[in-house]
């Protein structure tokens, strides 16, 4: 189907998570805690791999870095112009900066979901095939597989914006949320949304679905390799290291999943399970890691002695 570009709308309102002023200012503080947060912890772990040149030439580690910026990235698409839109009072966006949100939004989570992936592939060569994982995973292929996941995000972004930029909205503007999400942008169109929901469903839908079976499975496979095994401490860092990625990895697709194999339908938890795969994943996905992996608490801890050493000389006279 084509549509002409009849686009009437020149901004939508945002109606955020609630209507109260105390509920607002709640989710206000609540918003800016958790950027504080995830802002911290992700550059911490970020500055804490790539300054420690063992643990930034190890791909585990150096992938973990990327997964930390993404999620640094994912957090920021949104909820910096909430917090202003609440401070100068004005819940609006433009129609561009709409289509921006939904293209940053499948931009950076369907390339955290391909490096998820990678991750996954990354753990499976090193428990299947330990002798060759030096030279499958070298820094060339890591490059690689890095920059193929952030390709599939930016095709898979540019489909999801392509059906949706040029339907014509006319009528209603009211997003029933506190971004321009695609489920809910759609349902304000005005023409027959049967084909844009078939279209989101196939798209972000079936593919989250498939990926994530796809990752059980791996895993799955990665465990049962664990348990074939006799027991030792290798053996245990590797079920505690894939046990967080599993935990990560469910975090992340299980409200994806909810939210887009269902678009003709719509719940009050979906505001929640926004909130949580734009707010909470991404300060939980470095907190994970970082507390089930010794070597990532060492490089953290080493971090910031020399920042509180760096600190203390300044203020001396």
């Amino acid at each position: 189907m084509m549509w002409e570009n009849q686009t009437m709308v020149t901004e939508f309102v945002l109606l955020g998570l609630y209507e109260t002023w105390e509920a607002q200012l709640f989710i206000f503080i609540l918003f800016l805690v958790l950027y504080v947060a995830t802002l911290f912890s992700n550059i911490l772990i970020s500055s804490a791999i790539f300054r420690d040149h063992h643990l930034s030439d190890s791909p585990m580690f150096f992938l973990l870095g990327q997964l930390a910026f993404l999620d640094l990235c994912l957090s920021s698409f949104a909820i910096p112009k909430s917090l202003f839109d609440y401070i100068a009072q004005h819940q609006a966006i433009s129609f561009d900066g709409c289509m921006a949100q939904i293209f940053f939004i499948h931009f950076f989570g369907g390339s955290e979901m391909l490096l998820l992936i990678v991750m996954a592939y990354d753990r499976y060569v090193a428990i299947s095939h330990p002798l060759r994982y030096a030279s499958l995973m070298n820094r060339h292929h890591c490059m690689a597989l890095l920059l193929a996941s952030w390709a599939g995000g930016f095709l898979h972004a540019t489909v999801q914006l392509g059906f949706i930029i040029n339907v014509p909205f006319c009528g209603p503007n009211q997003v029933d949320s506190f971004f321009c999400d695609l489920p809910l942008v759609i349902k304000l169109a005005c023409t027959d949304t049967y084909p844009l929901e078939v279209m989101m469903v196939t798209n972000s839908g079936i593919l989250s679905l498939v990926c994530f079976i796809g990752l059980l499975l791996s895993y799955g496979f990665i465990f049962y390799t664990i348990r074939s095994r006799s027991s030792s401490e290798r053996t245990t860092k590797a079920t505690s290291t894939c046990t967080s990625h599993l935990i990560v990895v469910t975090m992340y697709f299980g409200p994806i999943m909810f939210i887009y194999l269902r678009p003709s339908t719509q719940f009050m938890i979906d505001k929640m399970l926004s909130v949580f795969y734009t707010s909470i994943t991404p300060l939980l996905n470095p907190a994970i890691y970082a507390l089930k992996n010794k070597k990532m608490k060492a490089a953290i801890g080493r971090l910031l002695s020399r920042f509180s050493r760096q600190v203390s000389s300044q203020g001396q006279p």
